[in-house]
């Protein structure tokens, strides 16, 4: 009997345009990136340019590789959740063969490909020869490739001085416009389509996704086509970091933090099926450009950096719970299959755009407060309008979400109020020098007049703020240096070896001149706090040799690792008199652990803010905090940032009006907020920061 029409499927050449050159939901994503732009022409600066189009580019290439490799992984229906840990592990060996092993720079890349592919050579060994789950196998390497970064930098060490012809590949553009990360993932990304879509290998491994075992029944080789994926992605891994270091200048061990994830996303989001099967390279790179283009939007259009989360992640829970139904709902085999692909295809793309609807109202709103006071500025009467348009002064803390930066925010916020100024805040919410250079990029592309930062990674920021003053954009610093010519000045809260001594004399008095004390700091990298931990250095050289410093551990700029870290250093100290935190959160962490381990003997000291600290100075667990007015700090930034734009801050300045704050004291290319304050338990009610 003659199998009956409607089950049987026309050739290639006889599908429908859409089906033949989108073959999962291409066509939804490309809707989404016209809407995505069309939002963001309307509401950004300088979105629809081809700078802002090459840097959104630029920006994705590392995730971009990775987004490759996992691609192939989830159509054999697995997953790699130790490709940004692998990331970190390979950029720690190439700093490391390249500064200390004195390797010529080709073969230390050549051998951290290497180390990528032993990496993923583990994972496949685990996976297709003992048969382990992927995510299990996966999950337990995501922490062992990064303990092993850790292990050999202990944390410390961070790999910098490159050689340029090898920064070059992450910094450098190509008639002065085309990223040189392009001309590694364009190729990269050819590859990988060839290898999927138009070899017999890559056929296999949509067999694989589909049905493993009818795969193995039609004579693949299962094991060793998944062997030579996991292979592949921890080699491409590799590549990631590569082009991660050159981009940042920097090797360290928290390199591809998070990256994983973002893969993940776009893989998902490009209709890769979680459950296999399914997937296409360019769903992959389609995805991952809607979520970069909407990341580069919102910064573009001064909106919360947050809200590119929340969409991205809404994007992908719709995304999975539409395939989830579809694998559900799939249909026997006996029935018509064309027409359940066209509904189920057809439910995905009507979730996805009315998620990207949704997300679009969101962006939108969030203008309605620009619009109208565009609005406003339009219908003012021309008399009380400037000739001059006023300033943009974008501010940029180490971490959103510190209260000592928010705190800073509060003084910013009254100076461009009081001096009529936009101002711009936004930055990483963690301690994250790649997401530093990122927003700093996009305030290139903005244009705005000047950039202020409080820098997490001197040599990470330098690149890109001396990118922005070749832009015309003045730059200073603030809270944190960057190198002295990647900014026009530093608003320098104290100096270091004020701090530095001040803290010193502090722990001298409270322990009687001797004794064994360790301190709490935030990132191990950041550079005014190991600038500080130096002038502590040497004022215990110079005046106190009887105190002796046994420990230094980072907290991350985290209360809660502030408290672990103090637990482990009084079992591992039990010598320790005094515990010395000198980032905000890590004051209160440290003091909770103290008061917890009931030590009465040891006491806590650092820089923090009065009010995080009131109860445990009152409590006798803290005896004395040392700051500054973080409040003024802010302030005095926003003020500077306004006299270095109109020229009334220029080099050669002896001093420069701030507002409420007086004149106050240039000393070269630093602006001095004054000398540190001690707080303890006869002021700290007085002061409300």
């Amino acid at each position: 009997m003659a199998e009956p029409e409607s089950s049987i499927l026309p050739p290639a050449t006889e599908l429908p345009w859409r089906r033949r050159f989108f073959a999962t939901s291409e066509l939804a994503l490309v809707g989404v990136l016209l809407f995505e732009g069309a939002v963001f022409t309307l509401t950004g600066s300088h979105f629809l340019s081809r700078a802002n189009a090459f840097e959104v580019a630029r920006l994705g290439v590392e995730v971009g590789l990775l987004a490759l490799a996992l691609t192939a992984v989830i159509i054999t229906g697995g997953i790699d959740l130790s490709v940004g840990s692998m990331m970190g592990l390979a950029a720690v060996v190439l700093g490391s063969l390249w500064r200390d092993a004195h390797w010529p720079m080709a073969a230390a890349v050549a051998a951290t490909l290497v180390v990528g592919l032993a990496g993923g050579a583990l994972n496949a060994a685990m996976i297709a020869r003992l048969g382990f789950p992927p995510l299990i196998v996966t999950l337990g390497t995501f922490s062992l490739f990064r303990g092993m970064a850790e292990g050999l930098t202990r944390g410390i060490e961070n790999y910098s001085g490159f050689p340029p012809r090898f920064l070059f590949w992450g910094q450098g553009y190509v008639g002065g416009v085309v990223p040189t990360q392009l001309f590694v993932l364009i190729p990269a990304a050819a590859a990988a389509a060839w290898l999927l879509h138009a070899t017999k290998w890559g056929r296999a491994l949509y067999a694989i996704g589909f049905s493993p075992e009818g795969a193995r029944y039609a004579g693949v080789p299962v094991a060793r086509r998944l062997a030579w994926v996991y292979a592949l992605s921890g080699t491409v891994s590799s590549l990631a970091a590569v082009v991660y270091v050159a981009h940042l200048g920097q090797a360290k061990s928290d390199a591809g933090t998070g990256y994983e994830l973002m893969a993940i996303t776009a893989v998902v989001l490009g209709g890769a099926s979680i459950f296999g099967g399914r997937g296409t390279v360019l769903g992959s790179m389609l995805g991952l450009l809607a979520i970069v283009v909407l990341q580069n939007g919102l910064r573009l259009s001064g909106q919360p950096a947050e809200l590119a989360g929340i969409l991205t992640g809404a994007l992908l829970v719709a995304t999975i719970l539409v395939d989830r139904l579809a694998v559900r709902g799939r249909r026997p085999r006996s029935t018509d299959a064309r027409p359940e692909v066209m509904d189920v295809k057809n439910s995905q793309v009507a979730v996805v755009c009315g998620t990207i609807l949704a997300a679009a109202l969101m962006i939108m709103a969030g203008n309605c407060y620009l619009v109208r006071s565009l609005r406003d500025e339009l219908v003012r009467p021309s008399a009380t309008r400037g000739a001059v348009a006023k300033p943009v002064i974008a501010m940029m803390p180490k971490a959103k979400g510190d209260p000592y930066f928010i705190s800073c925010r509060k003084g910013a916020e009254e100076a461009a109020a009081e001096l009529g100024v936009e101002l711009l805040w936004d930055g990483p919410t963690d301690l994250d020098p790649a997401k530093q250079s990122e927003v700093v990029e996009a305030w290139i592309t903005r244009g705005v007049d000047v950039i202020a930062v409080s820098v997490e990674n001197e040599v990470a920021i330098s690149t890109v703020l001396r990118k922005a003053r070749a832009h015309g954009i003045h730059v200073i610093t603030w809270d944190a240096d960057a190198q002295k010519d990647a900014r026009d000045f530093f608003i320098d809260q104290a100096t270091p070896q004020g701090i530095g001594q001040t803290l010193t004399d502090e722990a001298a008095r409270i322990t009687g001149g001797a004794g064994e004390f360790a301190i709490i700091t935030a990132s191990l990298s950041a550079a005014n706090q190991n600038q500080w931990i130096a002038a502590i250095k040497a004022r215990l050289a110079e005046k106190h040799p009887r105190l002796q410093l046994v420990a230094i551990q980072p907290s991350e700029g985290d209360r809660d690792r502030a408290f672990r870290e103090t637990q482990t250093v009084l079992k591992v100290h039990p010598g320790v008199r005094l515990v010395m935190a000198i980032a905000a959160p890590a004051v209160p962490g440290a003091a909770e652990a103290v008061q917890q381990s009931g030590r009465t003997d040891v006491k806590v000291t650092g820089l923090s803010l009065p009010n995080m600290c009131k109860p445990y100075v009152h409590a006798g667990v803290v005896e004395s905090i040392v700051l500054w007015n973080t409040v003024d700090l802010g302030y005095l930034t926003v003020h500077a940032a306004q006299a270095l734009a109109t020229g009334r801050l220029a080099p050669g300045a002896r001093e420069v009006q701030a507002g409420r704050l007086g004149r106050v004291e240039v000393r070269g290319d630093e602006v001095m907020l004054g000398a540190p304050f001690v707080f303890d338990k006869s002021n700290i009610d007085r002061f409300d920061f």
